[in-house]
């Protein structure tokens, strides 16, 4: 059996590292890493078809491969391995609430996984930018919420997307609570500065609409949002 774990913030992310830890703690051996040799945040469902995608073998299962996250699922089940049966991206560097899932790189990953019908989940920690990540906690909360979520059947083509909130893990030693809700429809909030003959994008994550029960408010609210996705 083999696990396949992929991100979009690169393979020198510190995230990736913590979710193989977290496959270490459900399944008692490390997951097989395929993940991009840079940074694809926010490169949505690309993938490349017109040019060779160079892969560099780092060590025993542990791939740098020159492409999206889409693509390094597409090499791991295509090329790479012919007996994956979980795919995890992430741990990612900030949320993938909402309409992110539509941006995310570290999304796309487990909806091509979903293609192929290879249950998949995406993992990412929403970032209070006044805090530090604490990965061995992430990498501990995300054991369980995957141990949680194997014992649930997941319908053809379908799979899950978990946003950690940013707590403080010396305030209380407790997992926060598991909440299955639905993915917020609402935009991002729009607010550009000018920039010389351009403009940068300045709108606040932490302003997002927070309608009851989705994603957004129940991760703003501390909890662990978990939403299952169908392609």
């Amino acid at each position: 059996m083999t696990i396949i774990l992929t991100n979009d913030d690169g393979i020198d992310a510190e995230g990736i590292w913590s979710l193989q830890k977290a496959t270490e703690l459900v399944f008692g051996f490390k997951g097989a890493i395929a993940a991009p040799s840079r940074q694809y945040s926010g490169c949505g469902h690309q993938v490349t078809t017109n040019e060779p995608i160079s892969i560099a073998k780092r060590n025993e299962h542990v791939y740098a491969i020159a492409g999206s996250p889409a693509d390094c699922v597409r090499v791991a089940i295509a090329h790479l391995y012919s007996d994956v049966k979980l795919v995890l991206s992430g741990i990612n560097h900030g949320g993938n609430m909402g309409v992110d899932v539509y941006m995310s790189g570290t999304v796309a990953a487990v909806r091509e996984a979903a293609f192929h019908n290879i249950p998949a989940i995406a993992i990412s920690h929403y970032q209070d930018r006044r805090k530090a990540f604490d990965w061995d906690w992430a990498a501990y909360t995300t054991a369980v919420v995957i141990k949680q979520l194997l014992e649930i059947k997941l319908p053809p083509q379908s799979y899950w997307n978990v946003n950690l909130p940013h707590i403080d893990p010396t305030e209380s030693k407790e997992i926060p609570e598991i909440i299955f809700c639905e993915k917020s429809s609402q935009p991002l909030p729009l607010e550009f500065k000018s920039d010389g003959d351009g403009v940068t994008y300045t709108g606040r994550y932490n302003l997002r609409d927070r309608s009851p029960n989705t994603d957004v408010d129940v991760c703003f609210s501390g909890k662990i949002a978990v939403t299952q996705m169908n392609i």
